[in-house]
């Protein structure tokens, strides 16, 4: 196939701009599944579930899809407390998580699906902003779209904030903690139990935001979080489960990964070569990139 170099170069910068919402709605799972061994398979429902709220927000109001996933974070952080705390009584203090628990969280993403298509039916939905439609261009032949650009910020920022919130405060070091050794933070007076809450908490609201991001970037409708169950595991993994910079790079790769295949051969190839990295990276170094 003849592609140019120009198409090529375009192909990479929309992959690393799509790694932006990528790293946004993997870094959640990064929380609970990497750090907290929580298999919340329903995370893709709570960010379709930001995304009609931001929707919601948008059309009703007015109201900034970023500023309403701000409004709502705050509101879905307490829910996440909540949600876990319901979690460890009916599932994890009885030491039925695994099989139990991942069927709680599958019915839970049901629930939340059918939830949105009853609300707001099967139609596709969109929001209005000012960066939505114009693009940048660069050097006279990169196009940089501000609905990409603007959710590979937010969503770069984000992660970033929650590793400065890791590192540096008592309660993020106690979260890396409770992922290394529940044990030793009970000998030191830690309660394991209400770390996690927090913890799993920060997840959900993440998710929510991640859900504004992505309305930005394509139309949505409530069946779309579908599409992200296997991307969002698979960039865990790869990036090392507990890393947060594992999960941007590994967000990155996935999305060059997937623009380069759809440039070259179609979008219908883009999933069979994003999985084949993941699988010749775990052949090579079963941690992931920055796992240990």
């Amino acid at each position: 196939m003849d592609l140019s170099v120009d198409l090529l170069a375009n192909a990479v910068l929309s992959g690393l701009l799509l790694g932006g919402l990528y790293a946004a709605v993997a870094v959640g799972i990064t929380i609970s599944f990497g750090m907290l061994d929580i298999v919340n398979i329903a995370h893709p429902a709570f960010i379709v579930l930001g995304a009609f709220v931001a929707y919601y927000l948008n059309a009703n109001f007015g109201i900034d899809p970023l500023l309403a996933a701000a409004l709502a974070a705050p509101i879905a952080y307490v829910g996440g407390r909540i949600l876990y705390r319901g979690y460890y009584l009916a599932f994890e203090r009885r030491g039925e998580e695994s099989l139990q628990g991942l069927a709680f969280f599958f019915g839970l993403l049901f629930i939340v699906e059918v939830g949105l298509l009853l609300t707001f039916g099967v139609d596709y939905r969109t929001v209005e902003a000012p960066y939505i439609g114009p693009s940048l261009s660069l050097l006279g032949f990169f196009s940089v779209p501000f609905r990409l650009l603007v959710p590979l910020l937010v969503g770069v920022g984000m992660v970033l904030a929650i590793h400065l919130f890791l590192s540096r405060t008592f309660m993020g070091r106690a979260i890396l903690a409770v992922s290394q050794d529940p044990g030793a933070l009970r000998l030191v007076g830690g309660d394991p139990v209400h770390i996690k809450e927090i913890a799993f908490g920060i997840s959900i609201a993440t998710a929510i935001i991640a859900g504004a991001l992505l309305i930005i970037i394509q139309p949505i409708e409530p069946s779309v979080g579908r599409e992200f169950i296997g991307r969002i595991f698979a960039i865990c993994v790869l990036g090392g489960m507990t890393s947060l910079g594992g999960t941007v790079l590994a967000a990155m790769i996935l999305g060059v990964a997937e623009s380069l295949t759809t440039t070259i051969w179609g979008p219908s190839w883009a999933p069979a070569i994003a999985f084949g990295i993941l699988l010749v990276t775990l052949a090579v170094r079963p941690a992931g990139i920055f796992g240990r």
